[in-house]
């Protein structure tokens, strides 16, 4: 039986698109510095002094902050008022932006990065529990959709942002452009933004110190547990097994805590609502393809293929024009078809454009990268506007705040958790699939043979003697092995991304139908 969603009972004094604006500028700012750093490392490391690995801390440091706060936004909120919450998290985050870009060393740039993961952690919450509750249900479809435009086409251009300001200014500038942003957002929030009158009338107790520390500590190890579990050798380290069993351990004590007393940091019964709950269930799927994929394509680009930064994000971009459109088409059939089928479409979609990645190899066109990014933009709309509508769609109005830093958490988690999978499986994979090639790359193969001796053959033409074409040659061979190596653990991250999103198809007819009712008129 179809399920009503819950009346509208209180409507913001300002018009709810302006609010929109406000919130989502924040947002968009937030989301975007997430990506935007990715390829941005090498020149980071170089210009600091720091390896490739000591500079990821720029990345994790952010995640590890951001997911601190994200499940405890709306507690502060309660205690501090939502709208004072939201302009002291944007002052935070300009401001961080700005040490950012002035660090004269790899620390004080990871305490920055830290500052900004703690002001950006709840402007994602925050601005979607202000449009969903800015709006009407029957336009709340239509107010997912601009959320959704900046959630998943801001971590899509990231990349493309980064590559270009860092190869024609200075790494620096992709934390300087925060700055302007960040001083329209905090004036747009102050001017535009209200607190609701639940959000007045109630103020928490006693603060739940003990909630917080718990999940502050079992988040924070498991983040560390993800991103250097591939460099230490996963549970062969005495660290990686130190921090995994902290986070277990301190996130059971968090969940048995927050369920049994009175005054929880994070209301954990909001799981007792099914649609919410397979809603986080699929959206933290959503996150390990959306940043495993993120993730894997400007590396096999710069890496294998040559690509500067700038042209390596200019591949991936075409996934946030197919975004953007299909945002705009989920925006109104949302309302009138069942949220249910459009995921299921989504899901498939997203599904036929990741396999289309699994036929990559060494000499594809631009192209080849291109079309599928398109697609899978394309299938992002479908599947993210209609998700996030059908997992709040049943809760009451007082819950949506605490139920949406819940649910950007899991969105989160999933995407830590894709990045740390896709790039251990990378470097496992590549390790097997070498050590098969090169047992094939002996003198008895014909195939090693011709290929040896054609690339001899030039490099004596070239001018060297016998010995040393010989040497070139093997070394040639060997070069030769470990990329086709790389392309097949490339393969093999994509074809288990593709199972993954076959696996979501049909967890959209799980949800409870929802029926939303017409828009009163004049309402807005």
């Amino acid at each position: 039986m179809a399920e009503a969603l819950p009346p509208q009972q209180w409507t913001p004094s300002f018009n709810p698109w302006l609010i929109a604006v406000s919130v989502m500028l924040a947002t968009v700012m937030e989301v975007l510095d997430t990506s935007v750093a990715n390829v941005a490392l090498p020149h980071i490391a170089g210009n600091l002094s720091a390896t490739t690995e000591e500079a990821t801390w720029v990345l994790t440091s952010y995640l590890i902050s951001n997911a601190i706060i994200l499940p405890a936004t709306s507690w502060i909120s309660k205690y501090i008022g939502r709208k004072r919450f939201l302009i002291i998290c944007i002052i935070i985050f300009t401001a961080a932006s700005a040490l950012c870009g002035a660090a004269p060393n790899l620390t004080v740039l990871i305490i920055a990065r830290i500052l900004q993961g703690i002001g950006g952690g709840a402007l994602q919450p925050i601005a979607q529990s202000v449009l969903l509750e800015s709006f009407p249900p029957a336009k709340r479809g239509a107010a997912m959709a601009i959320y959704g435009m900046g959630i998943v086409v801001a971590p899509i251009i990231g990349p493309t942002l980064g590559g270009w300001i860092t190869d024609n200014y200075s790494w620096r500038w992709i934390f300087y452009i925060n700055l302007p942003v960040g001083l329209l957002a905090a004036f747009m929030a102050n001017t535009f933004v209200e607190d609701p009158p639940y959000l007045k009338n109630q103020r928490p107790g006693k603060i739940d110190y003990f909630g917080f520390g718990m999940m502050a500590l079992g988040l924070g190890a498991l983040e560390l547990t993800l991103d250097l579990g591939q460099q230490r050798d996963w549970f062969e380290s005495p660290l990686i097994v130190f921090t995994a069993l902290a986070s277990g351990l301190s996130l059971l004590t968090f969940v048995v805590w927050e369920l049994y007393t009175d005054e929880p940091i994070v209301n954990l019964r909001v799981f007792v609502n099914r649609n919410f709950a397979i809603g986080c269930a699929v959206i933290a799927s959503v996150g390990i393809v959306l940043y495993g994929s993120t993730a894997l394509l400007p590396l096999f680009l710069q890496t294998l293929l040559g690509y500067p930064a700038v042209e390596s994000g200019l591949a991936v971009s075409p996934r946030g024009i197919g975004s953007i459109i299909s945002m705009m088409v989920v925006g109104r059939l949302i309302g009138k078809v069942d949220a249910r089928y459009l995921i299921v479409f989504g899901f498939t979609v997203l599904s036929f454009s990741t396999w289309l990645f699994t036929g990559i190899d060494l000499y594809i066109a631009q192209s080849n990268i291109v079309y599928p990014m398109l697609i899978s933009g394309f299938a992002m709309g479908f599947v993210f506007v209609p998700l996030t509508t059908m997992a709040m769609a049943t809760l009451e109005q007082q819950q949506i705040g605490n139920a949406s830093g819940i649910y950007n958490l899991m969105r989160n988690t999933g995407g830590s958790i894709g990045i740390a999978i896709m790039t251990t499986l990378l470097a496992r994979n590549q390790q097997v699939h070498q050590a098969v090639l090169m047992a094939n790359a002996n003198e008895y193969n014909p195939a090693f043979q011709q290929i040896f001796a054609q690339t001899k053959a030039a490099l004596i033409t070239q001018g060297l003697d016998a010995v040393s074409a010989t040497q070139a040659a093997y070394q040639s061979m060997y070069g030769i092995v470990v990329r086709q190596a790389a392309v097949l653990s490339y393969i093999d991250d994509f074809w288990l991304l593709t199972l993954l999103c076959v696996l979501c198809i049909p967890a959209g007819l799980l949800f409870k139908k929802v029926r939303h009712p017409k828009a009163v008129e004049g309402a807005h």
